[in-house]
C-alpha cells in the first residue's frame, strides 16, 4: 500500500482542499474528513486497489453482456437433452 503525505490547505463551503507534499491539490468533502481535521492538519492518504470491487465489476459486466446476447447458463434439464442415448 502507498501512502502519500499531505495536509488541510483551507476549507471552501463544504469541501477541504488537501494539498499534497509535491503540492497538488484535492478537493475533497469536508463530511468525510476525520472530525477533528482543521487547516494546517497533516494527513496520510492510502492507496490501494480493491480486489472485490473489481472482481464484482467484471460479474457485473458478465452479467450484463449475457443479457445483452440473451445467453443463459445451461441448466439440468438443457445437459439432460444434450446427452446421446
Amino acid at each position: 500500500m502507498k501512502f502519500i503525505k499531505a495536509a488541510v490547505d483551507r476549507f471552501e463551503g463544504d469541501s477541504a482542499v488537501i494539498k499534497t507534499e509535491d503540492g497538488q491539490e484535492i478537493i475533497w468533502p469536508k463530511k468525510d474528513l476525520p472530525d477533528d481535521a482543521k487547516e494546517g492538519s497533516a494527513l496520510r492518504l492510502s492507496i490501494s486497489t480493491s480486489q472485490t470491487d473489481e472482481e464484482e465489476r467484471a460479474k457485473l459486466a458478465k452479467t450484463l453482456l449475457n443479457e445483452i446476447l440473451q445467453v443463459h447458463p445451461p441448466t439440468n434439464s438443457d445437459k439432460d437433452h444434450h446427452k446421446k442415448p
